[in-house]
């Protein structure tokens, strides 16, 4: 039983929870925020994506803290480029073989997750310093935290730019007239074709960052 309090501890469960929210790696960190401005045209890649780099951080979070104590300094950011590289490759390949037409969309961007500084940072000051399970938490939180912004900028940019999610019509059909039209098009509603361009992302990105520390001020001042 104390086994299992310690392996979820307090501190344990900060590793997964902070990184959602005042700590996380894109909003707060301004880590990894390339692909956030990149690929969240449309939901679908945006998941993908997150669901790859959560393989990808985890797998090398707790490879690299298996062997940290083996790893000799001077070359260890070889060692993570390499463990790193090995780990895209597989997923790319993976993609390539059950969804290609999303490994397509994804382009470069699924080989640019070895160069990605939140994979590489939390390797160097995270994984380097703790035990393999630590690291396993840090790596899924991180990567969640990483998840939820791509994941929401897809969703805005998707939903307003093209009226879909998934790929689904959410707010109804577009016809060539009012009366053809279905849900919020018949009310004359246009999609906002500007939230499909990439200086878009950058704005719901900073918007999402000012909501955050809005609240994160208002909480502080609260306490005090």
């Amino acid at each position: 039983m104390a086994e299992k309090e310690a392996l979820f501890s307090s501190k344990n469960k900060r590793l997964l929870l902070d990184p959602l929210g005042d700590d996380n790696p894109v909003s707060v960190q301004v880590l990894g925020i390339c692909a956030a401005l990149a690929i969240t045209v449309q939901l679908k890649p945006a998941i993908v994506m997150s669901i790859a780099v959560l393989f990808v951080l985890v797998a090398s979070n707790v490879l690299v803290s298996l062997l940290r104590n083996l790893i000799p300094s001077r070359i260890r950011i070889i060692v993570q480029l390499v463990i790193v590289a090995s780990l895209v490759i597989l997923v790319d390949l993976v993609l390539n073989a059950f969804l290609y037409d999303v490994s397509k969309e994804l382009s470069v961007f699924v080989g640019l997750i070895i160069t990605n500084c939140l994979i590489m940072g939390r390797l160097e000051a995270f994984a380097l310093g703790n035990t393999p399970w630590r690291a396993f938490l840090d790596g899924i939180g991180n990567a969640g935290g990483y998840a939820l912004i791509l994941i929401v900028v897809a969703f805005f940019r998707e939903l307003l730019g093209s009226g879909k999610l998934l790929g689904f019509e959410v707010l109804g059909y577009k016809g060539k007239t009012l009366a053809d039209s279905t849900g919020l098009y018949s009310f004359g509603y246009e999609n906002n074709g500007f939230m499909l361009l990439s200086p878009m992302a950058l704005i719901v990105v900073g918007i999402y960052i000012w909501i955050q520390r809005t609240k994160s001020r208002n909480l502080i001042e609260a306490n005090n």
